[in-house]
């Protein structure tokens, strides 16, 4: 095979492969453009503030130290929504359960709503901590889903610079190739012993 050959081959697969990633780029660019665009545009919806250290109370000093880059801000992005979350909610959560999960404070409830010689004032009580805890828990799925799909946007957005970068040096090495096959001459053998290639 000519070498001029050869370089023109190699040269228009890498060209394919440049159109390829410039595709992949553009669309990649697309769909992160359209993930943090919903996710904003749902979470501002809610017109949800995050905290200030006034809010704080007695919250840990790493959920005071998470949540105090975003402090008086709206919420608009997944990073905001998961601080929220788990920085937060799910901190109070904690407190007002004493450690327990909303499914085992339900189920205490569940328990004690049949027990015929249970305190009223004890059920009611209950239940309502059972209720806080579930809308707690409730806004902090749908905070999480915001913060997993507002992730899953920027990882699309950086996969669309690597992919522009991918396409850029890929053209680089086409042309580059082109003009190689310009100038080259002879003939490329390849050993059917070794695979070894001379000119």
């Amino acid at each position: 095979m000519k070498r001029s050959a050869l370089d023109r081959l190699a040269a228009w697969v890498g060209l394919a492969l440049a159109v390829v990633l410039l595709v992949a780029g553009a669309l990649l660019t697309v769909a992160s453009s359209f993930v943090n665009g919903q996710v904003a545009s749902q979470l501002s919806a809610q017109k949800i503030t995050m905290p200030t250290a006034a809010a704080y109370g007695k919250l840990a000093p790493e959920d005071q130290a998470a949540l105090a880059p975003y402090a008086g801000q709206e919420m608009t992005t997944g990073a905001q929504a998961q601080a929220f979350a788990d920085h937060y909610i799910a901190a109070h959560l904690k407190a007002l359960g004493g450690g327990r999960t909303y499914e085992e404070v339900s189920g205490e409830y569940i328990q004690l709503s049949k027990d015929p010689s249970a305190d009223p004032a004890k059920v009611k009580e209950l239940g309502d901590l059972r209720q806080t805890m579930f809308m707690g828990a409730t806004l902090r799925s749908m905070l999480l889903t915001a913060y997993a799909f507002g992730t899953m946007g920027v990882i699309a957005g950086i996969a669309a610079i690597a992919a522009f970068a991918g396409a850029v040096v890929l053209l680089l090495l086409s042309v580059l190739g082109f003009r190689h096959a310009k100038v080259a001459s002879g003939d490329v053998l390849v050993s059917p012993a070794d695979g070894a290639k001379t000119e």
